[in-house]
C-alpha cells in the first residue's frame, strides 16, 4: 500500500513506489505494530542525502528486502528535515549505541517507540542479515531486547536533560572562546579540524563580531583566510555561486555536492559582514553570487526558498559539476580551454573520480587587470551555458520555516550592505544592482509565505510544499529563526506588522518551550510525546533552537525596549555558557548572540524623511556595532517603537543612539554618529 503519495516531503515521495509497505510517522503505524506484535523499523534521511539514495537503490527498491520488511516489521519513513524532533531523539540513541551518527539512520524499536538497535547505512547483504537477526531476537530473546531498549531510553534521557551548571556569558568567556577557536584553527587550509571539513559559518560570524568589539586581529585573520580558502575551493560553485554541504578532504577541494539552504544563508551573512567590515572584493563577489544563487536556484516564486539541491544527478555524484581538460576545450575552444584548465586547476589526473576535476580557483580574479577579469567572466558564462545542457540535480522544494528565516535575515543584511556599495556606482554596480532586485523580491516572497501559510492559528508549522502547509509543528529553531527574520524585516521595511508577528512568535516560544532554569526544550509542551523530549543546546549544522530563540529575543528587546525579553535571553545564554567556554566550535551562534548582548546591543533610530538616501542611515549601517538594530523613517510611525518620540532636530535628520536602553543625545552629522558608534 502506498501511504506516502500525499506527503509534503520530497524524500518520502522518493520512496512512495518502493516494494516496502512504508508508513509515514503517525500513531497508526505504532498501533499496527502493536496489533501485529512486531518491531518498528524507522528509517530516517533527507532528499539530498547521497547515501540515503544508495541504500534506497540497494535495499528499499529490492523485492526480497521489501518482503522481509513487510513480513516482520512495520516500517516508517521519516524526513529528518520535516521532523527534526524525531531525528534528534533517535540520533541521540544511535550515537549512544554506536559512538557515531549520520544518515541514512536505521532504528529498530518496540511498538511504543523505544529503540533497541540503531545504525546508519547498511549494504544490502548486511541489511538482510540484520533484518533476519532482529526478527529472530524479537521472537526468541524478547526480554533481552526490552532491557536493551530501556537502557537506550535512559541514555537518551541523560543526553537530552535540561538543567546543569550556568554562568554569565561575559567578556572573559567570549575571549576564551575566541582563543579556543584560534587554537583549533587549521593554519594551512583554514577552517577547523580535518576531513570531512564543514564550513564553520557560525564560528566565523562570532569571530567577526568578536573582532569588531575587541579589535582582535587574529579573529579577523581566521575569518579572512577561511573565507578565501572556501571561496577558491571546489566546495564553492565557481560558475553559479553557492556552497556545497562539506568537503570530503581537509583543503576544500572535493565537495559532497548537495547544496543546503541553511549553509548558504549563514555563509551569505559571513561574506556580507566581511565585505562590510573590510571592503574585501572577494567577499563582495561571493556575497553577491551567493545571494544570486539563493534567488535563482532555491527561490520558489510565490512561496519561499527550497531546502536543497541534491548531491546526485541521475544517481551519480558530481555528474553536473566535474570537468576534464578535454571538456573545457570542447566548450571554450583550444586557447580559452587551456587557460581555464590552468585557472580552475583541471588536470589530466583529475581531483575527483574517473579523471575529472571539480573546479577550484587557482589564482586571484578579484584584484587583477580588467582584461583578465573580462576573460574570466566570459569563460564562466560559456562554461555555465555548457553545464546547463547536462543533467541537473533534483531540488528538494519543501519550504522549511527555520531555514527560510535564516535566508531572510541573510538577504536583509546583504541588501543593506549592497546599498552602501551601490551609492558609489563603481565597476560591477550594474550586476550587483540586478542581484539586489531579485534577492529583494525572493526575500519578501519568503516572508509573506511564512506569515500567511506557516502561521496557523497563531502557531508555526515546520514545512510546506506547493503552497500547502504540512502537519509537523514548528520546533524551537523555527520560532527563533523566523522571529529573528521578522525583526530584520521590520528594520529593513519600517513596517510594524513584522515586529508584531515576531513578538507573537516569541511569546508562544516563551510559554510553550520553557524548561527549568532558563533553558528551553526543542518541542512545545503540547507537542507529540516521544520517548524523550529533545533539548539540544549545541549549534551544529544550524543554530540550536536555544541560540536561535536568544537571537530573536535580543533583537526584539532592542527594537521594543521591553526588558523581559532581554532577561529571558540572558538566562537562556547562561545555560549555554559552559559549552561556549569548553567547546566553542559547537556554540558558534550562542557566542555570536553573546557578542551582541555584550556590545549593547546598540539601538539606532534615524528620524528622516529619506530612509533610502540619508547619509545618517548609510553611516548607521556601515558602522553598526555587533548585533545593532537600525530603524529609519519619519518620527512616531505606528508600529515602530524605536522611532517613537524621536523628532527631527531643527528640521534636520537626527540619529538617536542607545546602548542597553541608555541613550545619548541626538546627533545630526555623520561624524558625530560615527563617534557615538566607535
Amino acid at each position: 500500500m502506498n501511504r506516502l503519495a500525499d506527503a509534503t516531503s520530497p524524500y518520502l515521495l522518493q520512496h512512495a513506489d518502493n516494494p516496502v509497505d512504508w508508513w509515514p510517522w503517525c500513531d497508526e503505524a505504532f498501533a499496527e505494530a502493536k496489533r501485529r506484535d512486531v518491531p518498528v523499523l524507522i528509517s530516517v534521511g533527507y532528499a539530498a542525502c547521497h547515501w540515503c539514495h544508495v541504500m534506497a537503490h540497494e535495499s528499499f527498491e529490492n523485492e526480497q528486502v521489501g518482503a522481509l520488511m513487510n513480513d516482520n516489521f512495520v516500517s516508517i519513513k521519516v524526513d529528518r528535515e520535516e521532523r527534526p524532533d524525531v531525528d534528534a531523539v533517535y540520533m541521540t540513541a544511535t550515537q549512544a549505541m554506536t559512538g557515531q551518527g549520520g544518515w541514512p539512520m536505521t532504528v529498530f524499536a518496540t511498538p511504543d517507540g523505544t529503540p533497541f538497535f540503531c545504525g546508519t547505512y547498511f549494504p544490502r547483504a548486511n541489511f538482510i542479515r540484520l533484518l533476519q537477526s532482529v526478527t529472530t531476537a524479537w521472537g526468541d530473546q524478547r526480554d533481552e531486547v526490552l532491557r536493551q531498549g530501556a537502557a537506550v531510553v535512559e541514555a537518551i534521557g541523560g543526553a537530552q536533560a535540561v538543567g546543569g551548571p550556568t554562568a554569565p556569558l561575559d567578556g572573559p568567556l567570549l575571549d576564551a572562546a575566541a582563543g579556543n577557536l584560534a587554537g583549533e584553527y587549521d593554519e594551512t587550509n583554514g577552517g577547523f579540524g580535518g576531513a570531512p571539513k564543514f564550513p564553520p559559518h557560525m564560528n566565523l560570524l562570532f569571530l567577526l563580531r568578536h573582532h569588531q568589539r575587541t579589535g582582535d586581529p587574529r579573529s579577523l585573520e581566521i575569518v579572512r583566510h577561511t573565507a578565501e580558502a572556501m571561496a577558491r575551493g571546489g566546495i564553492y560553485d565557481q560558475l553559479a555561486g553557492g556552497f556545497a554541504r562539506y568537503s570530503v578532504d581537509a583543503h576544500w577541494t572535493v565537495p559532497h555536492f548537495e547544496k543546503m539552504l541553511y549553509d548558504n544563508a549563514l555563509l551569505l551573512r559571513v561574506y556580507t559582514q566581511l565585505w562590510r567590515l573590510t571592503g574585501d572584493p572577494l567577499a563582495r563577489r561571493v556575497a553577491r553570487d551567493t545571494a544570486r544563487f539563493l534567488a535563482d536556484e532555491l527561490h520558489r516564486p510565490g512561496e519561499g526558498f527550497a531546502s536543497a539541491l541534491d548531491a546526485d544527478t541521475e544517481g551519480v555524484e558530481g555528474l553536473t559539476y566535474a570537468w576534464t581538460p578535454a571538456q573545457l576545450v570542447e566548450a571554450l575552444g583550444e586557447d580559452d580551454g587551456r587557460w581555464a584548465a590552468d585557472l580552475f586547476a583541471v588536470t589530466s589526473d583529475g581531483t575527483f573520480e574517473h579523471g575529472t576535476s571539480v573546479l577550484k580557483l587557482a589564482r586571484d580574479v578579484d584584484d587583477v587587470a580588467p582584461e583578465i577579469r573580462t576573460r574570466w567572466q566570459g569563460v564562466v558564462g560559456q562554461l555555465l551555458a555548457a553545464r546547463d545542457t547536462r543533467p541537473q540535480p533534483a531540488r528538494d522544494d519543501k519550504v522549511v520555516a527555520a531555514w527560510n528565516g535564516l535566508a531572510i535575515t541573510a538577504i536583509v543584511e546583504f541588501l543593506q550592505v549592497a546599498a552602501l556599495s551601490l551609492k558609489t556606482r563603481d565597476e560591477g554596480a550594474n550586476l550587483l544592482e540586478g542581484v539586489t532586485i531579485v534577492a529583494d523580491g525572493a526575500m519578501r516572497d519568503a516572508a509573506e509565505h511564512l506569515a500567511s501559510v506557516h502561521v496557523v492559528d497563531g502557531r508555526l508549522r515546520r514545512v510546506s510544499r506547493d503552497g500547502r502547509v504540512g502537519e509537523p509543528a514548528g520546533v524551537l529553531e523555527d520560532y527563533g529563526c523566523v522571529a529573528e527574520a521578522f525583526c530584520a524585516l521590520h528594520q529593513f521595511t519600517g513596517e510594524g506588522r513584522w515586529l508584531t508577528l515576531a513578538g507573537q512568535l516569541l511569546d508562544t516560544a516563551l510559554e510553550r518551550f520553557a524548561a527549568p532554569g532558563g533553558a528551553y526544550y526543542d518541542t512545545a509542551d503540547d507537542a507529540e510525546q516521544l520517548v524523550a523530549r529533545p533539548a539540544d543546546p549545541t549549534d551544529n549544522a544550524t543554530p540550536s533552537g536555544r541560540s536561535a530563540l536568544v537571537a530573536g529575543l535580543v533583537a526584539y528587546s532592542a527594537l521594543t525596549g521591553e526588558t523581559r525579553y532581554r532577561e529571558a535571553a540572558e538566562a537562556a545564554l547562561a545555560t549555554v555558557a559552559p559549552i561556549v567556554g569548553r567547546h566553542a566550535r559547537f556554540a558558534g551562534y550562542a557566542a555570536t548572540v553573546g557578542e551582541a548582548l555584550l556590545s549593547g546591543p546598540y539601538e539606532i533610530a534615524v528620524a528622516t524623511d529619506d530612509p533610502a538616501g540619508d547619509p545618517l542611515v548609510a553611516a548607521a549601517h556601515r558602522y553598526a556595532p555587533p548585533g545593532a538594530v537600525v530603524v529609519a523613517g519619519l518620527p512616531d510611525q505606528p508600529g515602530v517603537p524605536l522611532l517613537a518620540d524621536r523628532p527631527l532636530v531643527d528640521g534636520r535628520s537626527a540619529a538617536y543612539v542607545c546602548r542597553g536602553f541608555v541613550c545619548q543625545r541626538p546627533v545630526t552629522t555623520v561624524d558625530e554618529l560615527i563617534a557615538e558608534l566607535g
